[in-house]
């Protein structure tokens, strides 16, 4: 992974090294949210059945859709540091 020492140094970046723990969090989060929106969907079906299964599927669809971005949003910030360790490589192989 990474060592304490590699927080004060630039040679190495460490946010590719901690991408899935935050992309974890994020998948947590998501779903913590999405466990609220049902408990409240199913809190609006004992007032207005209709409105509380259409709460439901939209607390479903947008859990799905929120883990989905949070892969999304972890894959565009590992493929922008792998850009930078390509673009390096090429730029070493021209200075030979």
């Amino acid at each position: 992974m990474f060592r304490f020492s590699d927080l004060f140094q630039w040679e190495r970046f460490i946010t590719p090294s901690i991408i899935k723990l935050f992309f974890w969090l994020s998948v947590g989060i998501v779903i913590l949210f999405g466990l609220s929106g049902i408990a409240s969907a199913f809190k609006l079906m004992v007032i207005s059945p209709g409105a509380g299964i259409l709460m439901l599927l939209a607390a479903i669809v947008g859990t799905g859709v929120g883990v989905i971005f949070a892969r999304i949003l972890s894959e565009f910030i590992l493929i922008v540091f792998r850009i930078n360790e390509h673009l390096g490589a090429l730029r070493q192989r021209g200075e030979l």
